[in-house]
Order: C-alpha cells, then sequence, then structure tokens
C-alpha cells in the first residue's frame, strides 16, 4: 500500500500559496499527557495555546498527583499548523485534558479529518472517555504512548489490550517533546487516513 507522504518538513517554513488543502487533526488526551507540548513541538508557526497558571480553584477537581510539577493547564485548546507539502497542510487543535472542559471536545472534533490519542502509562484510564467520543463520532484515530517520563514501561501490546483498541488502530511510541517524534505520530495518522480512504474507495 502506498504512502500519503513520507516525511514533514524538518524546519519552520511559511505556509506556501498554492496550498490549498487543509487537514484539521485533533489531539486529545489526559490531563498532563503532553497534547500542548506535541502540537508545540511539531507547529512550524509560533502555536496559539490557551494555557493559563493552575490556580486554587482546581484544587480537589483536576487531578494532578501523577503530573505534580505542571504549573499550567489549557483551558480551551493549542493551535498549530505544520505542512505536508506544498499544497496540503495539517491543522493541529490540542483539547483540554481535564474533565471539567470535556463539553469543548464534541466542537473540535466537527470538520476533524482524524485524531491522535495520546496516551500516558501512569494513568492510561484517562484515555477511555478521548476513545469513546472518537467511536462516537466514528472519526479516525492512531494510538501514541508518550513515552518522555515513563514509570511504567508496558508494551504497546500490553496497552493495546489494557485499552481494549482493535488491531486496525495503529499505535506507536513518542515523545511528545522531540520534534521527529512528533512527526512521525502525524505521518502515522496520516498513512492511516490514506489506507482508510483507499479501502473505502475500492469497496463496491
Amino acid at each position: 500500500m502506498g504512502s500519503a507522504t513520507s516525511e514533514l518538513p524538518s524546519h519552520r517554513t511559511p505556509l506556501a500559496d498554492a496550498a490549498e488543502t487543509g487537514l484539521k487533526i485533533v489531539i486529545v488526551g489526559g490531563f498532563g499527557v503532553g497534547k500542548t507540548t506535541l502540537v508545540r513541538s511539531v507547529s512550524e508557526i509560533r502555536p496559539l495555546n490557551t494555557e493559563e497558571v493552575m490556580t486554587q480553584a482546581g484544587v480537589g477537581v483536576d487531578e494532578t498527583s501523577a503530573v505534580a510539577t505542571k504549573t499550567t493547564t489549557t483551558v480551551a485548546f493549542d493551535f498549530g499548523r505544520i505542512s505536508l507539502n506544498e499544497r496540503m497542510v495539517l491543522y493541529l487543535f490540542g483539547a483540554p485534558g481535564q474533565e471539567r472542559f470535556w463539553f469543548l471536545w464534541d466542537r473540535l472534533f466537527s470538520g476533524t479529518l482524524g485524531a491522535v490519542v495520546l496516551v500516558d502509562t501512569r494513568r492510561m484510564n484517562d484515555s477511555w472517555y478521548a476513545i469513546d467520543r472518537l467511536e462516537h463520532h466514528k472519526t479516525p484515530f492512531v494510538v501514541a504512548v508518550n513515552r518522555f517520563d515513563d514509570t511504567h514501561p508496558y508494551s504497546l501490546e500490553e496497552i493495546r489490550q489494557a485499552l481494549a483498541l482493535p488491531e486496525h488502530v495503529p499505535m506507536l511510541d513518542c515523545d511528545a517533546r522531540v520534534r521527529q517524534s512528533g512527526k512521525d505520530v502525524l505521518v502515522t495518522l496520516v498513512d492511516h487516513l490514506y489506507e482508510l480512504a483507499m479501502a473505502q474507495e475500492a469497496t463496491p
């Protein structure tokens, strides 16, 4: 099966005048899993983010035990952009992870071509809601296990079983802080979307 793209650009460049196709991609996952970091690491423009300093208002509401050093939180969404080639760009939307902001997700999913579910092995249960909402919206997705601070080195197969993911859903390891790793995640998603489109086209 062919690949939609072999690589993404290795440097930050302005959007070409010839760009004519924009693909909306949403990055979802639990609180503090690395969504904002992933958008920042791959975006070729200065990302727009709505991070605010965490205050006493979140005490007892946001679960911070696994991310004790986190001092800011996304309260709406993060936005970034990366060009696949001269004619196609990805518009990246990072969704807020706290349960009190989940009401925003359905709006973010509107018009979304595909999604990345970021998983933290310390809190895999936080991934259930993201997977459930994507399946509800029939939005194709890939699962990326953020290994930047992996204190529970479960294998991808163990994580697949824990999340009850079918085999056709791509999974891969990543480090959201590393640009190349983030690009690999997006390439995997675009290739997955391409294969799904080709399979649908071949169906009588």
